[in-house]
């Protein structure tokens, strides 16, 4: 590998050279392997500069400019040109990020030779949000769409809340959009220009969560081998979203509260306290006040974060919107398929809209993308439908939000005893019948049995009860299962 000082010999390094970019920039070397990068580069495509460094650039930004094998790199270091290109590019969250790809060549002063390539990439997301006429308060922001009075009220008060600094805290069911609600405000702020840095409190065990969170430095446990810089470093003069806030262990708890008064932290097995700029934004599908009681939230961390709230309502409570969202993203899958589908024919109308979409927004799309697969003809019908929609029970929920009836995770036998119908619930991991007094038996049983079925692999478990593996993991934590 190259040294990191090949652009000025002797002068200045380059991580030092790249700190000072506004954008997240990376320096190749001639064969386009990253030499070195900057912090902005590490939020945005999600590769640290350990894995990043020595690595060829079209591996670690995946993109869609046209640079299939090096492709604009290798003219531009051959013509001496730079090139500027805007499209999108994948980062290691499998999220797509719109920027503007410039590429420029490095030359050594004496004799002009090339040494390699400059790379910056700029977000330009929120430049594409204005030009395309989505604005906040107008009942459309970013993929937050809908005309219900409730939505309305959270659209007028979006762009109030972008222009101040105050911490947020998002609240609603799972599938709402708090994410989306999140970025868009984070994009309309005065730091829109710097990073949006998300993760989720409920993914990762405590001991790793921390460090992502704080960074690390080497040495500190077995297997860190190299300081890391963590999430709050990153996401320095932007914003930080803390999705599933409520799933936080409360050591932790401690030491974000820490960081919201002081703006400092110490990273793992770290003596230096490193200073940040960074706004907070929380989200939880949780009731935080039953938290706070049950003595699993620290209350002080609640008034901190929630000095402004946004509440989503859940679809079902949004007049109106349900049926505009099926129509929204019919038109967008018809698109992206390059289908002929038009709308819904009545009797899908009938069964869509009378559906309580436990699930939210997120459920919803995922329907529409099924029927726009599966339908032939201009007009979905019924039998363009999920069979789900047919026999899924409506779904209640408990004030934290959680489902406290069953869903169909799996097949729903219907047995006849007494005289009445009784529905019993069979697990998709093992074809066998389970049962208890209540759904929280049922679904510690189905755990066990898929966890059993997959001989302990928690993905495999995942796949076999059609969750997610993040749910899957609080379910686990849920009914210390662990």
């Amino acid at each position: 590998m190259m040294r990191k000082t090949f652009a000025v010999p002797g002068v200045i390094a380059l991580d030092d050279l790249l700190a000072g970019f506004p954008h997240a920039a990376a320096c190749l070397d001639e064969g386009f392997k990253i030499v070195a990068v900057n912090n902005r580069f590490e939020a945005m495509t999600g590769y640290g500069r350990d894995v990043a460094v020595g690595v060829y650039a079209d591996f670690i930004v995946r993109s869609n400019m046209g640079n299939s094998r090096g492709q604009v790199f290798q003219k531009v270091a051959e013509s001496g040109e730079a090139a500027s290109i805007e499209g999108d590019i994948i980062n290691r969250s499998r999220k797509k990020v719109a920027v503007r790809f410039t590429v420029s060549r490095l030359r050594t002063k004496r004799g002009g030779r090339s040494k390699g390539l400059l790379l910056v990439l700029e977000d330009i997301s929120g430049q594409q949000t204005s030009s395309q006429g989505v604005r906040l308060g107008g009942g459309r922001a970013s993929d937050i769409i809908g005309h219900s009075p409730k939505m309305q009220a959270i659209f007028d008060i979006m762009p109030l809340m972008a222009h101040t600094e105050a911490s947020i805290l998002i609240t609603g069911e799972t599938g709402t959009g708090k994410d989306k609600i999140a970025e868009t405000i984070h994009r309309n702020s005065s730091r829109g220009k710097y990073q949006f840095v998300k993760i989720n409190c409920g993914a990762l065990p405590p001991e790793l969560l921390e460090s992502e969170l704080f960074g690390h430095v080497k040495g500190a446990f077995t297997g860190a081998v190299r300081d890391k810089q963590g999430m709050f470093k990153l996401a320095d003069k932007g914003t930080i979203f803390l999705t599933e806030i409520g799933d936080m262990p409360l050591p932790l708890q401690v030491k974000l509260l820490s960081v919201l008064d002081d703006r400092a932290f110490y990273p793992v097995g770290g003596e230096r306290k490193e200073k940040v700029d960074v706004r907070v934004i929380a989200a939880t599908h949780r009731s935080l006040h039953d938290q706070v009681e049950r003595r699993v939230f620290r209350e002080d961390l609640f008034y901190r974060l929630n000095v402004l709230h946004i509440h989503l309502p859940p679809l079902r409570e949004r007049e109106g919107d349900i049926r505009f969202l099926l129509d929204y993203f019919l038109q967008d899958y018809a698109t992206r398929l390059g289908k002929e589908v038009q709308t819904f024919s009545e009797s899908a109308l009938v069964h869509l809209l009378a559906y309580p979409y436990p699930g939210n927004i997120r459920e919803l799309r995922n329907i529409v993308e099924y029927c726009a697969n599966v339908c032939r003809k201009q007009d979905i019908g019924k039998d363009d439908l999920p069979r789900y929609l047919f026999d899924r029970l409506p779904v209640s929920r408990s004030a934290d939000g959680l489902p406290v009836k069953p869903e169909p995770t799996g097949e729903v036998m219907r047995a006849v005893g007494d005289g009445a119908k009784k529905e019993i619930p069979i697990t998709p991991a093992t074809g066998r019948r389970v049962g208890g007094d209540n759904w929280t038996a049922i679904e510690k049983e189905m755990i066990l049995q898929a966890l059993t079925a997959g001989k302990g692999n928690r993905q495999k478990a995942a796949e076999l009860l059609g969750w997610g593996r993040t749910t899957l993991w609080r379910k686990i934590r849920q009914y210390d299962l662990a």
